[in-house]
């Protein structure tokens, strides 16, 4: 029988963190993996999720509004995917494949499914220790629609892997992964329709910025339908029909193709989880504690198999935290109260601590100031002035509850936001700290002015 100290389910990012700070920690570990190796993101996630939507981006704001550049050039779809295989099979070798061959951890191919509290099996194999961490990630969750079994649906997989560009396709969903993908197929040149079930587009997100997002998606040709009941889906001469009721009428939508962007499952199905006594929500999520602790004391789980938020970052920092405390009982606690997100559409969306409902929701008396890009002077440069900054900030002490950016470069600009809602700093600690001139960033220190002057009125770099 082979023993080890930890034996990690799984290798995505939570199962890297958590084997990474295991190493650290003198730990003897095996990773289990039943498909390729390094997870979600790399694979089919944010690595070649972002590459694409870079290339679409290139392709359609080839001239970006500046005065005497004109630059023309033609999409090659077929040489774009097989840049973006090259581009991954590179990251997954170097970041993940070498990694594990770096730190001396035993990697075993197959499917893993507990035994006993202590023992896996894997393809007959028995691997035996005396800690677990679950880190099988998540899959694309399908609903239950008339008629979606008997149609060649895609999932942000297959999209990613198509061998031509569709002439049209609907996306199911308006959120992060729907919105994404159905701008960048529209850059591509595909005719884009989404169906959003919810009233709007990134319903977490600050109603204004779903707004002024779902008002610059459709300026760019790309149909938003919302409050979209589905009803069936068929395909009919060649054709995918989904059928819904939309704008207070029962309509038929007709596509080459349907992408289905409506969220994600974790993976715990077939794990024998039962025989463990690791305990799933009604999601099939794992629950665990604040520790990354299971149900059963020895057993922890990372990532996006125990449920929201779904994130990359997120997902490596749990791991890294459940190996802490299985290994060394370090008790250390996740905190989620300054976890940014970001919506890489252009322009982008990012997110970090309250909104401002959600600051009204806890009883905090709270101001909030907005400031458009337009007065950004780096976004006037760079002739692209969409988007604003909007900072939640606490009425009596001024500490920074929040900050929601839409904009180019949101994406890059929420880390200062980040870390004042994680350290609770003040519009003051803002002001008083200098920032670049020209960068987008400073937008944020505009933000925070305009609660004291009337920004709009003061000239570059003004205290």
């Amino acid at each position: 029988m082979e023993k080890y100290d930890l034996i990690i389910l799984g290798s995505g990012s939570a199962a890297f963190g958590a084997a990474i700070k295991a190493v650290d920690l003198g730990a003897k570990v095996a990773m289990i993996e039943k498909g390729v190796v390094g997870g979600t993101c790399v694979n089919v996630g944010c690595v070649p999720s972002k590459h694409l939507l870079r290339v679409g981006e290139i392709n359609y704001y080839k001239n970006h509004g500046h005065k005497g550049l004109d630059v023309k050039s033609s999409l090659d779809f077929a040489g774009t995917i097989n840049e973006k295989r090259e581009i991954v099979e590179s990251l997954r070798k170097g970041r993940y494949i070498d990694v594990i061959d770096a730190l001396g951890i035993t990697l075993v191919r197959g499917n893993a499914a507990f035994v006993s509290k202590n023992e896996v099996k894997v393809n007959g194999r028995i691997l035996q220790a005396e800690k677990f961490i679950i880190a099988t990630g998540s899959s694309p969750h399908i609903p239950k629609i008339e008629g979606i079994n008997n149609v060649d649906y895609l999932t942000n997989v297959e999209a990613m892997e198509l061998s031509g560009l569709p002439g049209s396709i609907i996306v199911l969903g308006g959120r992060a992964l729907g919105l994404e993908f159905a701008q960048m197929f529209s850059h591509f040149g595909t005719k884009v329709t989404v169906l959003q079930r919810n009233s709007r587009i990134i319903p977490e997100e600050e109603r204004i910025i779903s707004d002024y997002l779902k008002a610059y998606l459709e300026e760019e040709g790309i149909d938003v339908q919302t409050n979209v009941s589905l009803k069936n889906v068929r395909k009919e001469k060649g054709k995918v029909i989904v059928t819904a009721f939309a704008g207070g009428d029962m309509r038929a939508f007709d596509a080459e193709k349907l992408l289905m962007a409506t969220g994600r499952k974790p993976n715990t199905e077939g794990l024998g989880l039962e025989k463990a006594g690791v305990n799933i929500d009604r999601r099939g999520a794992i629950i665990v504690d604040g520790e990354m602790r299971t149900t059963a004391p020895h057993i922890f789980a990372a990532g996006d198999v125990i449920g929201e938020p779904m994130l990359e970052t997120v997902a490596g920092k749990e791991g890294s935290i459940a190996a802490g405390n299985a290994l060394a009982n370090s008790g250390r606690i996740m905190d989620f109260s300054a976890i940014p997100h970001a919506v890489f559409t252009i322009p982008q969306v990012a997110s970090v601590g309250l909104t401002e409902k959600q600051a009204e929701e806890k009883g905090i008396t709270c101001r909030c100031s907005t400031v458009p890009m337009e007065l950004v002077p780096r976004a006037v440069l760079a002739r692209d002035t969409r988007g604003f900054v909007k900072m939640v900030i606490d009425a009596k002490t001024e500490r920074i509850l929040g900050v929601h950016i839409l904009a180019s470069l949101a994406a890059d600009m929420v880390h200062e936001g980040v870390l004042a809602v994680k350290y609770g700093l003040t519009i003051d600690d803002i002001l008083y700290t200098v920032h670049v001139f020209p960068t987008m960033t400073e937008a944020v220190k505009l933000v925070a002015q305009s609660f004291r002057k009337d920004v709009s009125k003061m000239s570059c770099c003004a205290e």
